[in-house]
């Protein structure tokens, strides 16, 4: 264990989306599986507050966390490597640093001086980075900052970390550059200018890297390793190879073997031991030599953009290991899903699970699907708005009330059977205002939800404004859909379910935001293995027509 917290910083050059989080969560899964107390927090340099007011197309998947934080997807990645909690304190915006400086200049905190972004923005940026730190809880905190060096959104966090490592010590912090190494085809080699210019302009800022994580489609040679340290001012042992992996999974053990957790650890002094990987490689042999396969339908208006669903289908991932199934998701838009094509997009699938989301688009696609699948017995899972959609579809289908909807689509409706909360009614802001964080939810012992937790009280994450409206919970249970789970302070539904069909579950909450390597979510974990028994049992009766 560290006597004083160590500060990892990682930053990101020539392009974005080279995958720091990913790089991020590799490193602190290595140096946990050595016995550090280690976490990660992201830095994102955009002046929105929070992602949560971001549509997905913007920003991807808004991450929420059990304190009800609104964060980044890269939160996601964390706390599915480390298989830790994340909080208020891993998620750091410009709006809120600003939002901070700005109160306390009103309050008059700052005695008169004039509010600079030098000393009091960069600051603040300081006493964000070192909470988690100074917690005591860890030994060492890895700090992702968002974009790229050179982009004028990130200077003040780079101008933090030069103030930081100064302040530090050079065995208590240590800045790790990840960049691109592009290979040219029509030259037939890689190329390290936009590194080596990278780094350039991160010293630019007074900052030097200690270690470069190289990004490649192709194995860099040691003659390139060698041309990159002597013209970016690190060692040979310290230019790290990140080369394209099959899988996000596979990048822990990539790392590994170029060795960066020991570069690490002895540039900050720690002792650098064999990391326990069993239960993470036991994962990988689970994932990548599956037994079987099934396809789910992932039913969106977001489909188009895979990270708009980031949680959901790594949680997938995680079920079908558990299972020794590989899960084929097929995304499918629910803006043109209809009643007359519903058959054609559907039939085949194993599964089907209608995702969350805002807003009226797509909204009838997601009720023609859920009909389908209530109608022909395949397993459903629908998850916050998909839950709602559920409740619609059977009000309207099986109860008779055909105008059934949601306030939030058709403010006029005759039957709100999904309502607003009562607590939002008065609420105008949109930031942050809505039902977040982890709520306890009593399950029926008797419900299959109770089975596939194993236990009575549940604590599951929620991003929402609308909910099931109780008054109507008497007329759709006495028509075979049972409230199974529910808020045991304030009452409200969490989860719906129909126990006539094979395997047909909604939850109001988020189950996809708890799914880690380490812990597969029970409710995904069942949801394949319902697909999975409903695949077989489907081709039985194909093969027994065909004989």
């Amino acid at each position: 264990m560290a006597t004083t917290t160590k500060y990892i910083f990682v930053t990101g050059g020539v392009t974005s989306s080279l995958g720091k989080g990913i790089i991020a969560a590799s490193l602190a899964k290595l140096l946990q599986a050595q016995g550090y107390r280690t976490t990660i927090q992201k830095l994102d340099p955009y002046i929105n507050v929070d992602p949560g007011t971001l549509n997905p197309y913007e920003h991807g998947e808004c991450y929420v966390t059990d304190d009800g934080a609104e964060t980044d997807l890269d939160l996601g990645h964390y706390e599915r490597f480390l298989n830790k909690p994340t909080s208020q304190a891993n998620n750091v915006t410009t709006g809120k640093i600003y939002q901070s400086v700005i109160q306390k200049e009103r309050k008059g905190e700052f005695l008169g001086k004039t509010v600079q972004v030098i000393p009091h923005i960069t600051d603040e940026i300081k006493h964000r980075i070192q909470i988690l730190g100074k917690s005591g809880d860890y030994d060492i905190v890895i700090t992702e900052i968002g974009g790229t060096v050179g982009d004028i959104e990130s200077l003040p966090y780079v101008e933090a970390v030069r103030q930081l490592k100064w302040e530090l010590g050079e065995e208590n912090s240590l800045v790790i550059h990840l960049t691109l190494v592009p290979f040219l085809s029509a030259a037939g080699e890689l190329k390290t200018k936009p590194t080596q210019h990278s780094v350039k302009t991160l010293m630019e800022s007074g900052v030097q890297a200690e270690i470069l994580v190289c990004r490649t489609e192709h194995e860099l040679p040691n003659e390139l390793r060698q041309k990159l340290a002597r013209f970016c001012n690190v060692k040979k042992d310290s230019v790290i190879q990140s080369i394209d992996a099959s899988t996000i999974y596979d990048v822990p053990n990539l790392m590994l073997e170029e060795g960066l957790d020991t570069v690490v650890l002895k540039k900050l002094n720690l002792e650098s031991n064999t990391p326990n990987l069993d239960q993470w490689n036991a994962f990988l042999e689970r994932h990548k030599n599956p037994k079987s396969s099934i396809t789910i339908g992932l039913i969106g208006k977001y489909v188009e953009l895979q990270d708009s669903y980031k949680s959901i289908l790594e949680a997938f991932i995680h079920a079908g290991a558990e299972n020794e199934v590989k899960v084929t998701i097929e995304s499918i838009h629910s803006e043109y899903l209809n009643g007359e094509n519903v058959k054609l997009k559907l039939s085949h699938l194993d599964g089907v699970l209608v995702a969350p989301g805002f807003g009226e688009r797509g909204i009838e696609g997601k009720i023609d699907a859920v009909r389908f699948v209530r109608e022909n017995n395949i397993p459903f899972l629908g998850i916050c708005l998909g839950m709602q959609m559920a409740v619609i579809e059977f009000s309207r289908n099986v109860l008779g009330l055909s105008n059934a909807n949601s306030t939030e689509m058709d403010n006029d409706t005759p039957n709100s059977v999904i309502d607003i909360m009562e607590e939002q009614k008065t609420i105008v802001d949109k930031g942050g205002t809505m039902r977040l964080g982890a709520w306890e939810c009593e399950l029926k012992k008797e419900s299959k939800a109770y089975q596939i937790y194993n236990t009575e009280i549940i604590k599951e994450r929620h991003r929402h404004r609308y909910e099931f409206n109780s008054n109507y919970k008497d007329q759709i249970e006495s028509k075979g859909m049972i409230a199974s789970g529910f808020n045991p302070k304030t009452g409200l539904v969490e989860i719906v379910e129909i126990p006539s069909h094979p395997w047909f579950i909604g939850v109001q909450y988020h189950p996809e935001y708890k799914s880690t390597v380490a812990s597969p979510h029970p409710l995904f974990v069942a949801f394949v293995k319902a697909a999975h028994t409903y695949k077989k049992k489907t081709k039985n009766a194909t093969m027994a027509q065909n004989k």
